[in-house]
C-alpha cells in the first residue's frame, strides 16, 4: 500500500502523542490500602465514678452523734461539704448542732458523680409559758381545782356534782401534765372493816374512771382504800357521815 508523506508524517505525530500519554499514565502510583490492624487498639474512655453516702443513725438528739459512711470507685478526689477533701472509702463522726444535708463529691478520669445523705437533729422546745408542762403547780392550787368527791349512803356512783368537780379535776390535770395523784376511797363507820374497804375502793376508782374518761392518763392516777378506818368526822349524824363518804385527791409525790 502507498503512503503518501503528508499522511506518514500524520502517522507519526500521532504515535508520539499516544507514547507520552501511556508515559504519563503509567507514573501513577496507586495509594496503598490502609491495614487496621497496624494501627493498634482503639483508645478506651476511663469507666465513671460511682459514690454511695449514708448515715448511722438518721436521726439524732441534740448533742449526739452520728456515723457518716462512704464508698466510691474510679474517683481520683472525693470531697464532703463542710468536712473537705476525704478517702476514696471511709467514715467519719460528726456532731450537727442543726438537722443537715451532706454533700459527696466524688471526681474521676470519667467524670463526677454525687451523693447526699440528710441527718434529721431533734431539738427539744421549750414549753409554752403557762401551759404547765413539767410544773408541778403549787399544793394550794391543786386542792382549789381538784376538790375530793362525795357519795350517796352504801353507794359509789358518782353524783352530778361528782361529776362536775371531776370534769374541772380533770382540766387542771390535763394543763399539768407532771402531775401524778393518789385517789383515796374513804366510807362512814356503819357495816364492818371488810364491807368498807372493799366499798372505798370502788369508790376511788370510780373517782379515777371519771378522771381517765376525761383524759387523763390511767398511768397518772394511784387508787388506794381506807375503807372506813380512818374518819373525818366522828359524830354519829348524816352530815359527819358526808362527810366520811368520800374520794380524797392527794399529789402523789
Amino acid at each position: 500500500m502507498n503512503v503518501s508523506p503528508a499522511n506518514y508524517r500524520k502517522a507519526l505525530v500521532m504515535a508520539a502523542i499516544v507514547a507520552a500519554l501511556s508515559a504519563v499514565t503509567g507514573c501513577h502510583k496507586k495509594d496503598k490500602a490502609v491495614n487496621p490492624a497496624t494501627l493498634g487498639p482503639a483508645p478506651v474512655s476511663a469507666p465513671a465514678p460511682t459514690a454511695t453516702l449514708t448515715a448511722d443513725p438518721a436521726a439524732i438528739d441534740v448533742g449526739q452523734s452520728v456515723v457518716l459512711n462512704w464508698r466510691t470507685t474510679n474517683a481520683t478526689s472525693v470531697t464532703i461539704d463542710g468536712i473537705g477533701e476525704v478517702p476514696a472509702n471511709g467514715t467519719q463522726t460528726v456532731s450537727p448542732s442543726t438537722s443537715t444535708d451532706f454533700h459527696l463529691t466524688a471526681k474521676g478520669d470519667g467524670g463526677s458523680t454525687e451523693a447526699n445523705v440528710r441527718v434529721t437533729v431533734r431539738v427539744p422546745q421549750a414549753p409554752s409559758a403557762g401551759n404547765g408542762e413539767g410544773d408541778m403547780g403549787s399544793e394550794a392550787a391543786f386542792h382549789q381545782n381538784v376538790k375530793d368527791v362525795f357519795f350517796d349512803y352504801d353507794s359509789y356512783d358518782l353524783r352530778p356534782d361528782a361529776q362536775s368537780s371531776a370534769q374541772t379535776a380533770a382540766s387542771y390535770l390535763n394543763s399539768h401534765p407532771a402531775i401524778k395523784i393518789v385517789i383515796g376511797g374513804y366510807c362512814d363507820d356503819r357495816g364492818s372493816a371488810e364491807y368498807n374497804l372493799a366499798l372505798g375502793e370502788n369508790r376511788a376508782n370510780a373517782a379515777k374512771t371519771a378522771l381517765v374518761n376525761a383524759g387523763v392518763a390511767a398511768s397518772r392516777i394511784r387508787v388506794i382504800s381506807y375503807g372506813k378506818e380512818k374518819q373525818f368526822c366522828t359524830e354519829e349524824n348524816e352530815s359527819c357521815w358526808q362527810q366520811n363518804r368520800r374520794a380524797q385527791f392527794s399529789l402523789d409525790r
